[in-house]
């Protein structure tokens, strides 16, 4: 069974709009005083943002990066706001361990190397492919502590810069949904239950995040895409990339909330009072940065390299997301937003 995105606020990605503010596409350039400075088109005004400096127009959909909805506030076009690549976060060990919460090794502060008991849980689980079943494999984190720090680093900037804490478990806070409303068992049609092994698999790759051997990743801010996720070495196919995780609350509460961000389809209940959505706006991990593809157009279907899975886990609905093929370093990190519901509007995807 294959998760749904809901929202997303990755400035790459568009999202629903209200369906009372949607233009009709048929209507003419003629009939709006105010025209897109990027597409010189006056269709669809309610998606025609107006810089508050110089009142120029902008589709939302024709910014680079792509706005996900009308901002709260005052908004200012490229030139006006003389946009900036974000800030990064300063590359210092401490500071690091402290923003990530890492455990820090009994006879030191240092971040630790990837260890050979790491190998040896690998190879005590029996991690194998075979032909009747495959077996969710373990990030390979890499081996330079150096370099994980980088990695982490980028995280940091992306989560800080969206104003997102750092979180690697599902949240649950006075005011949205208890735990106790999340029953795998409410999912329409059933939940696959995740093996033994793929538990044990999830579990060491959460141990590892622990001690700061992260998955082999950075996040990269594009100035066409927003923040986005890159390979920094060779991904299996099968493999753990992360779990999707934020605060969980009920759909019902988010429904009208048009100002969302990056919701994602945790259980889908045959009673819609029953259902619910992570929302990763104020906790977060890398998960929220991964991009969709446009699922409109045979590039973009080729572009998928993860794909993202809800899984009963003693109980329990999770989502995690997960290399459908091999991925090469370097290459960027995409899944399909739209699982079998085919809610998420993907069409101007770049």
């Amino acid at each position: 069974m294959v998760a749904v995105r809901r929202r997303r606020t990755q400035a790459s990605n568009p999202r629903s709009e209200p369906p009372q503010q949607m233009a009709d596409d048929s209507d003419s350039d003629s009939d709006w005083d105010t025209v897109c400075e990027e597409c010189s088109s006056g269709k669809q005004p309610a998606k025609l943002l107006l810089c508050d400096k110089c009142d120029k127009g902008f589709h939302l959909f024709c910014l680079r990066p792509i706005l996900v909805s009308v901002p709260k506030g005052s908004w200012f076009c490229p030139s006006c706001s003389k946009h900036q690549i974000p800030k990064s976060f300063p590359l210092v060990q401490t500071k690091i361990i402290d923003f990530f919460r890492i455990k820090r090794s009994p006879d030191s502060s240092q971040i630790s190397a990837s260890s050979d008991s790491i190998g040896k849980k690998r190879k005590k689980t029996s991690l194998v492919m075979s032909k009747k079943k495959r077996r969710l494999l373990p990030y390979n984190p890499t081996n330079d502590p150096q370099r994980r720090l980088e990695q982490m680093a980028s995280l940091a900037t992306a989560l800080r810069a969206s104003n997102t804490k750092f979180s690697n478990a599902l949240t649950y806070v006075s005011g949205k949904a208890p735990r106790s409303a999340n029953q795998a068992a409410f999912e329409k049609g059933g939940m696959q239950v995740l093996s033994k092994d793929g538990v044990e698999t999830l579990a060491l790759c959460k141990n590892m995040m622990d001690r700061g051997e992260c998955p082999p990743l950075m996040v990269v801010f594009d100035p066409y895409e927003g923040f986005t996720v890159e390979a920094d070495r060779l991904i299996k196919d099968w493999t753990i990339i992360t779990e999707y995780v934020g605060d969980v609350d009920f759909l019902s509460n988010r429904e009208d909330d048009y100002d969302g961000d990056s919701m994602m389809t945790l259980l889908h209940a045959s009673d819609p009072s029953q259902c619910l959505v992570i929302c990763p706006d104020k906790r977060s991990n890398i998960a929220r940065f991964i991009s969709g593809i446009n699922n409109h157009s045979p590039e973009g279907r080729k572009k998928q390299n993860l794909k993202c899975v809800r899984f009963n886990i003693n109980g329990e609905a999770r989502v995690l997301l997960v290399a459908n093929r091999d991925i090469s370093k370097g290459e960027r990190l995409y899944y399909d937003y739209n699982g079998y519901e085919h809610e998420y509007p993907t069409e101007h995807f770049v």
